[in-house]
């Protein structure tokens, strides 16, 4: 049977990546290093999948641009040292990944991680062998600016109807709905569902294996 799409677009952290926690754990242990309000596990929670210039910027309003930077080190030091060890895979992730290839879709990843750190991710999984493309929020515009998805189309020259983005929160989403590529909302990630629901996905899925079945089904 044909395929209804032509390329999956995967966001990394919260879709693929169970690591919304420790993301969590990361924005606050910085924010109390550099000395500014705490936000509460819900606001940093909120802010996973944006750039971490914009992530800062909403999540700790009252630090100073100029110290962005010693809260970016403090984030990626904590992040790095102690909250990516107990970071894992959702659970069917690299079997999913196996499955979709084999039946000839593209792969690619669009994510708020910077390059160093979706690299350094892709080679401990192992996953990035499966993947053709990626971006990141260090090398284009932030989520849910729709340049990101744009970037991927014309690389591989692929139409915006025939791709598919995959997303756990509402900027996954929103960028999709901008750049009129159908989208997928997952749950379990850093949004809930009502955060979703107004993106209008094609569909929002509890479990990340569920999407081969769904797929299968159009």
């Amino acid at each position: 049977m044909e395929k209804r799409f032509d390329l999956i677009i995967f966001d990394w952290d919260g879709t693929l990546m169970d690591s919304a926690a420790h993301i969590v754990e990361a924005i606050r242990a910085a924010a109390a290093d550099v000395g500014v309000t705490v936000p509460t596990p819900e606001a940093a929670r909120h802010v996973i999948g944006l750039g971490l210039q914009d992530a800062i910027a909403m999540a700790l309003p009252d630090l100073p641009q100029d110290r962005y930077d010693e809260l970016v080190a403090s984030y990626r030091h904590h992040f790095f040292t102690t909250a990516i060890q107990r970071q894992r895979l959702f659970a069917g992730v690299e079997e999913l990944l196996v499955s979709l290839r084999e039946q000839r879709y593209w792969l690619a990843v669009a994510t708020g991680k910077g390059r160093a750190g979706l690299d350094r991710s892709l080679e401990e999984t192992a996953l990035g062998r499966y993947f053709v493309t990626s971006r990141t929020a260090d090398e284009t515009a932030s989520k849910p600016d729709p340049k990101m998805l744009h970037e991927i189309l014309f690389e591989l020259d692929v139409v915006p109807e025939r791709a598919l983005m995959v997303g756990d929160t509402s900027y996954d989403l929103e960028m999709a709905a901008r750049a009129r590529v159908p989208s997928v909302g997952v749950t379990g990630g850093a949004h809930a569902i009502e955060h979703l629901l107004p993106h209008q996905p094609r569909t929002i899925l509890d479990d990340i294996r569920e999407l081969e079945t769904w797929l299968a089904d159009l």
